[in-house]
């Protein structure tokens, strides 16, 4: 038995659940909040048979593709010196994080 970490972008997250309900994928939703950018994020735990980890990491493949989205540079902290000008940054988004991990038990009742 595996478990399967993926970490995706929101805008990703109901497409994926859904096709992952399709293909009888259960998971669990949580949501989090990326490091770099501070957006949200969703993380889904996903416990598999080990034969099945390929098709569920094909499936968020298929969903979750990158993407470039522009931002304005964030302001700096307090009490910097200098006149700061905020300007546009492409930044690549989407995509998705995945782990996976061995489990000893997976229970569901």
């Amino acid at each position: 038995m595996k478990l399967v970490i993926a970490v995706v972008q929101d805008d990703d997250a109901d497409d994926l659940v859904e096709k992952l309900v399709q293909q009888r994928f259960s998971s669990t939703k949580l949501a989090s909040t990326g490091g770099f950018l501070r957006e949200g994020n969703t993380t889904l735990l996903i416990g598999v048979e080990k034969e099945k980890v390929d098709e569920v990491i094909s499936i968020i493949k298929e969903i979750c593709k990158s993407r470039k989205q522009t931002f304005t540079t964030p302001i700096p902290p307090t009490g910097s010196a200098g006149v700061f000008i905020p300007y546009p940054i492409d930044v690549k988004v989407g995509g998705a994080t995945i782990f996976v991990v061995d489990t000893d038990r997976f229970e569901k009742v």
